[in-house]
């Protein structure tokens, strides 16, 4: 039988398995290797230590069951050493040396005392930047050992410059750039915890003799306990594998917006969703008439039911975009339509401009949550009754919805017809995210561009029109 060597590949993820640290956090970007590299960590014990035992974490357990996710590849190499899989509890057993991989999850702030009086040896926290601060240190405490095997922790992540470990690890990143400091990468530093502060050092030795007890063994139990922590950039660039075996990846990094660009494919930890960083208006093109190449058409509707008021001088607006898919993949916003109506003269422009755009013009809707926002959107599709209407209902954040059309705009693959309303749409999509500034254009204009790239099947409908609705609530 063929002898199979596993071992990780030369630079930061060798570097990250080497690494003597308590707690090394590996990765900042997209498609660097990250996976293999806590999957093969545990695999230094689990053939020969008996009482071993990990648990690698991710936020729900969905991410952990999702296809190519960290379950599906651990079944590709823990097979090879001689691993047992029970799908049902995600635990993987060694009856060659005794030891036990668990993946588990911390879906609530709660969940970790699940975990209560548990001895863990290794723990993984897949993705460390979904999981709060008070988790991370709440399972430190389980983050012990009988087995020999001196308790350590290992995380992955990808930048995220809100959260507590940005500010957990800023002495490896350049504070101006958002980038990791090479000079940095795998040096080991300390830390306690005091309180809620963390404290740092350069050695061990520092911190105890700033804050240990000189008149206390080194092992008493009142002594401070430093920990070592390290940090160990790595990008796509360094997964050679990835590279050669999905050379067409990185172009799939480089399509996304400019923030998740930073972020996913260069490793900024400082890159924050700003005004002018999704839609430069130079970025897209204005067009004086109409394609002839048109494949797909929506209007999209953003729905308010507010007029300006003493009370309320500033309300949403109602927005309805028209946007097209062309033949040669590129995107044409056709029309903006932007009112401040009530209710049903809300209700009576939609019907007006569903005329206006004719039956070959999808017409796209949002479903609030509750049972409000469903008998909404059934009177909105009997309304509309022989018109083809999709309902969905939105998930994720303004952000999040307006990434995949705003990198198509940042690429260059969007135009707009030339008309008296470019002003104020331009103005909305430079402004966005400003806290304080209306969206709603955005959201009509993400929407638009989701419904164009979304196929759902057709549902029955009274009034012989039909209903798309991949998401509709019956």
């Amino acid at each position: 039988m063929p002898v199979r060597v596993i071992k990780p590949q030369a630079g930061p993820q060798e570097q990250f398995l080497a690494s003597p640290a308590d707690i090394a956090i590996y990765g900042g970007a997209a498609g660097s290797g990250k996976t293999w590299g806590v999957l093969m960590e545990p695999l230094r014990y689990v053939t020969n230590t008996p009482d071993f035992y990990a648990v690698f974490f991710r936020r729900n357990t969905t991410h952990i069951r999702n296809p190519g996710g960290l379950w599906d590849a651990s079944m590709k190499l823990y097979p090879l050493t001689g691993g047992e899989p029970n799908q049902s509890i995600l635990e993987w057993r060694w009856k060659v040396g005794g030891g036990k991989i668990k993946m588990g999850h911390l879906d609530q702030e709660s969940t970790v005392l699940d975990w209560q009086g548990s001895e863990i040896p290794l723990i993984i926290f897949d993705e460390l930047t979904h999981f709060s601060e008070t988790q991370f240190f709440y399972m430190m405490s389980r983050n012990r050992s009988m087995s020999g095997v001196r308790p350590y922790i290992r995380a992955t992540c990808n930048p995220d410059a809100d959260s507590w470990v940005a500010k957990f690890i800023e002495w490896w990143i350049d504070q101006e750039t958002g980038y990791p400091i090479k000079e940095r990468s795998g040096v080991i530093r300390w830390f306690l915890r005091l309180g809620d502060s963390i404290v740092w050092a350069d050695s061990r030795a520092e911190l105890i003799q700033k804050y240990g007890q000189p008149e206390l063994p080194g092992d008493h139990p009142d002594q401070v306990k430093p920990k070592s922590v390290t940090f160990i950039p790595a990008k796509l660039s360094d997964n050679k594998l990835l590279m050669q075996t999905d050379p067409d990846y990185k172009a799939n990094l480089m399509a996304l917006s400019r923030v998740e660009r930073e972020r996913l494919l260069m490793g900024n930890w400082k890159i924050r969703p700003a005004a002018g960083l999704y839609f430069k208006p130079s970025d897209a093109s204005p067009v004086s008439a109409r394609p002839n190449n048109i494949v797909s058409i929506v209007r999209k509707w953003d729905l308010a039911a507010t007029e300006p008021s003493e009370s309320n001088a500033d309300p949403d607006w109602t927005v309805g975009a028209l946007m097209a898919k062309l033949a040669d993949g590129r995107y044409i916003i056709l029309d903006i339509v932007r009112e401040r109506l009530r209710a049903h003269r809300v209700r009576e422009l939609v019907a007006k401009v569903a005329k206006m755009d004719g039956h070959n013009v999808r017409i796209g809707l949002s479903q609030d949550p509750g049972q409000a926002g469903k008998e909404q959107a059934a009177s909105y599709v009997a309304m509309l009754a022989g018109y083809s209407v999709s309902v969905t209902k939105e998930s994720g954040d303004k952000i999040t919805r307006a990434e995949p059309f705003a990198a198509q705009w940042q690429a260059g693959n969007v135009d707009y017809y030339t008309a008296p309303w470019n002003k104020t749409m331009l103005d909305e999509l430079e402004a966005f995210p400003t806290s304080g500034v209306h969206d709603d254009q955005v959201d009509a204009l993400s929407g638009a561009f989701s419904l164009l790239n979304t196929r759902v099947a057709a549902k029955p409908s009274t009034g012989g029109q039909r209903v798309y609705a991949d998401t509709f609530a019956e």
